[in-house]
């Protein structure tokens, strides 16, 4: 009856798992939100200046946010010389829904627009914003290539365009410039290895003794949990920041923390959590990953912090798993784990 109820405390446990891993790769999917990147985008000059509007870019070279003083009217002219985005006097912002701008915008390399959005269509206002404030893909502030600009190389200019805007009917042109920047150093990255492999050999010593050991892995995912939500926050809505990069570390900083209380009923469960944990910070630093190499993360953290919680997490969430793993499937949860948490 006991191996009966331990081999269903497995199974359970599994599935939970499996489950959760693939809630939190359906997770990823998103219309092209801010990505890590290698160049950074800057507001060269505004021709003639007016205190009406001011522009700053987000993400690198991910999307430029325009902010409207609520006595202005503005539009955003698109790539045909069409009004693309308007801000009106109080703060409404709209898009043309029949503008081709609006459709290819929607994905940082551009994407096709219907046959009935045309650069002579009348417009279709579509209200987005109420606070005066709006952030756009703008194709002509970062560079269109997945690839490397040929002939360039760190430090040089790759980038350097107008985006007409009409203040109270006076056209204004913002010039904007992208620069190829250097890689990240390695040194973050490095030292959250060093700090994810003490936590692992930590729990690892820790789960000879005590079916509670997951709870060691709560100072990391609490780590990744601030990364995530800090990024989270750290963009505007309308540029689709990812749930997944606050919700899987917080699912992890609830497995490891539930893992002291559910190992005083069932060693089995608590090691389960720990699975659970390790799963959602693996997954959390493979979706990632790209954070890694690229100059620019999008986050208003230090880089150095999400390059240490990215690297600390993968390293723990392996770590764990590969020990919850064998004491969940290979009957090395012995009589010492049982009788700790009887």
């Amino acid at each position: 009856m006991t191996a009966m109820r331990a081999t269903k405390s497995r199974a359970v446990a599994f599935v939970a798992t499996v489950v959760l891993v693939l809630l939190g790769f359906g997770g990823t999917a998103h219309a092209d939100p801010a990505g890590p990147t290698d160049y950074q985008t800057e507001i060269l000059s505004i021709d003639p200046p007016t205190p009406s509007i001011t522009l700053s870019v987000i993400g690198g070279d991910s999307f430029i946010q325009l902010k409207a003083s609520p006595e202005a009217d503005v539009v955003v002219l698109g790539y045909f010389a069409e009004p693309y985005l308007r801000f009106r006097s109080g703060g409404e912002v709209q898009e043309n829904r029949n503008s081709p701008t609006t459709y290819q915008n929607e994905e940082r390399y551009g994407a096709d627009a219907p046959e009935f959005a045309t650069p002579d269509a009348d417009a279709d206002w579509v209200t987005v914003a109420d606070d005066g404030t709006y952030a756009w893909h703008d194709h002509r502030a970062h560079w269109m290539q997945p690839i490397r600009p040929a002939g360039k190389a760190p430090g040089d200019r790759i980038v350097e365009q107008v985006i007409p805007i009409v203040v109270d009917g006076d056209e204004v042109d913002v010039t904007v410039i992208s620069t190829w920047q250097s890689e990240p150093s390695l040194v973050p990255a490095v030292a959250g290895v060093a700090i994810g492999g003490l936590v692992v050999a930590g729990a690892a010593w820790l789960s000879r003794r005590t079916p509670t050991w997951p709870v060691a892995l709560l100072p990391v995912a609490a780590i990744a949990a601030i990364a995530g939500w800090w990024q989270y926050l750290s963009l505007p809505s309308e540029t689709g920041p990812r749930l997944i990069w606050p919700l899987l570390p917080s699912i992890a900083v609830v497995a490891s923390a539930s893992a002291g209380l559910l190992g005083r009923r069932s060693p089995f469960a608590a090691v389960a959590a720990g699975l659970v944990a390790g799963s959602q910070l693996a997954i959390w630093a493979f979706v990632k990953r790209d954070g890694l190499t690229a100059a620019i993360v999008p986050t208003d953290a230090p880089q150095w912090f999400e390059r240490l919680a990215l690297t600390s997490a993968f390293t723990v969430g392996v770590g764990a798993l590969v020990i919850a793993g064998v004491q969940l499937f290979s009957g090395s949860l012995g009589t010492k784990q049982v009788a700790a948490a009887t």
